[in-house]
């Protein structure tokens, strides 16, 4: 297991998902308390001198104006996280709330929120001890920040709300009695702390993260199940020659077209039909397979761009900066407007959802004997008595068709809040919990088009073998799932491929090295 060390620098994509993941152990490097230092000093002196700083002597959202005398400002803390703490539905999976751990971690840790080490330290100490607070799915408009899930996230610093220990069903226990039973007090806030722990993307950037993570390999499963498809269709890799594809180098579909004919090399499905003229051109499809999952690709390769600048950036507000003079000064930001990560979820939902659209598509032709060059109707060898895979395409042509919907953009709605204080928010935190949704059906896609084409190929057996990359996906798949020639119940045999997708893109890497 790597160790990353948290300075307070930008993280990556990848560190955020390795740590989700439990790939990756995070420390916290020795000068993030300097660091630190001086921007809570300011806020100290911010309070000592009675200045009016929002967030620290004043109310918040349109209490903005409201002064809070020195006494109170402690309290203030405590009530703004347990008001806060709105949050409803399912509590969010494991793999996010690690990933949120780390990342309200790290953008304390670079020292422009004017709070104590102690409360990135103890954010990381919960991460080691995978002790994860109970966080809702829904209740934010991704504005100024994820409020409800970041209050939420910070409740059991203060022995509040709940926390989930190995072990622990999902909702949890009481936050008091997991602290007790690991020796971990609860922490008491000092001014501008529950402030900063609430206000900021994490939310977004931890689910975004995943969804990126996610979008790009099952963009190259997509190459997989095209190249199977390909062969069962006795369909051609000329489409995919290097000369064509250079003559329009978008970045994506020049991927998608190396990996695909990677994955076809040496057929002897493709060589038993090569020079048949059985078919001028395929069809789209097919043929245009790497500008369609190209396209997405690049689109995802936006996404990332976009979360890594998110990353290194500190989305809270207010934060403490230099005055230009020798000290700092505290000042208001919209940088927890949410955005940018609301168009880029959207985009990765509409990514993805094109591509499960172009597998459905070959999955029909598949199963047409209009199309399919010569397979059995629905790829059932006594068809009429049996169904074959008439019903598989149902389920795909319905996630696609659902796909359409939830590809509606959350990040063109607003909605007022906070006394029209906060008047436009960017449903950034709707639009990447949908992108999942979208990325599920995809799975699910993947899983029926990679089902019949392996039936396909199988039905083809008396004339060539695979090649040898989709040879060893073929073989995976028959280890976990028979061939169907007699109908069987389709849900299982389903779910058994869906579950094996990162073993099949394993598979092939295997064979041929890892796909682009």
């Amino acid at each position: 297991m790597r160790v990353l060390v948290m300075t307070g620098d930008a993280l990556t994509v990848d560190d955020v998902v390795d740590v989700a993941s439990g790939r990756a152990r995070v420390q916290l490097g020795p000068d993030v308390g300097g660091r630190m230092a001086a921007s809570r000093a300011a806020v100290t002196s911010a309070v000592e001198k009675g200045s009016v700083a929002y967030g620290v002597t004043t109310g918040f959202g349109a209490l903005a104006d409201t002064y809070i005398p020195a006494v109170e400002l402690s309290q203030l803390q405590v009530s703004l996280v347990r008001s806060h703490a709105a949050g409803v539905g399912q509590p969010l999976p494991p793999e996010v709330v690690r990933a949120l751990l780390l990342l309200r971690a790290r953008t304390l840790a670079a020292g422009i929120s004017g709070v104590r080490v102690h409360l990135p330290q103890r954010f990381l100490e919960l991460l080691a001890r995978d002790l994860l607070p109970v966080v809702p799915s829904k209740g934010s408009v991704g504005a100024s920040g994820d409020l409800a899930q970041l209050a939420h996230l910070a409740l059991p610093l203060i022995g509040e709300g709940r926390l989930r220990a190995p072990g622990d069903p999902p909702a949890g226990r009481p936050a008091a009695e997991v602290l007790a039973e690991h020796g971990i007090a609860p922490m008491s806030l000092e001014p501008k702390e529950g402030l900063s722990l609430i206000n900021g993307t994490e939310p977004m950037q931890a689910v975004l993260a995943l969804a990126i993570a996610r979008a790009e390999q099952y963009f190259k499963i997509a190459d997989i199940s095209c190249a199977l498809s390909i062969e069962a269709l006795f369909g051609t890799d000329r489409a995919y020659d290097e000369r064509v594809q250079v003559i329009r180098p978008h970045p994506g579909q020049l991927d998608s077209a190396a990996n695909l004919r990677a994955l076809l090399a040496n057929s002897p499905l493709l060589a038993s039909h090569r020079y048949s003229d059985h078919a001028v051109q395929d069809s789209y499809s097919l043929r245009c397979a790497p500008q369609v999952h190209g396209s997405s690709r690049d689109l995802v390769a936006h996404c990332r761009r976009v979360l890594e600048i998110e990353l290194g950036a500190v989305v809270d507000n207010p934060v403490v900066v230099s005055d230009g003079a020798g000290g700092h000064e505290v000042m208001s930001t919209g940088n927890f407007h949410g955005q940018p990560l609301a168009f880029a979820a959207d985009a990765l939902a509409m990514a993805a959802a094109e591509v499960a659209s172009i597998c459905e598509r070959r999955v029909y032709r598949l199963l047409d004997p209009a199309t399919s060059r010569g397979l059995p109707p629905f790829l059932a060898p006594h068809a009429g008595t049996n169904s074959g895979f008439m019903l598989a395409q149902y389920t795909a042509a319905s996630l696609v068709s659902e796909n359409k919907v939830l590809c509606h953009p959350a990040s063109v709605d607003s909605i007022v809040t906070s006394g029209n204080q906060e008047d436009h928010v960017s449903m950034g935190w709707h639009a990447v919990r949908k992108a999942h949704e979208v990325l599920d059906n995809l799975a699910v896609v993947l899983a029926v088009e990679l089902l019949c084409a392996a039936q396909g190929v199988d039905l083809r057996a008396d004339t060539a073998r695979p090649g040898p990359a989709t040879a060893a996906v073929h073989a995976m798949i028959r280890e976990r799932v028979p061939a169907m020639m007699v109908d069987r119940e389709m849900a299982p045999q389903l779910e058994s491929v869906r579950e094996l997708l990162p073993e099949l893109l394993d598979a092939a890497e295997q064979v041929i090295g890892p796909l682009r």
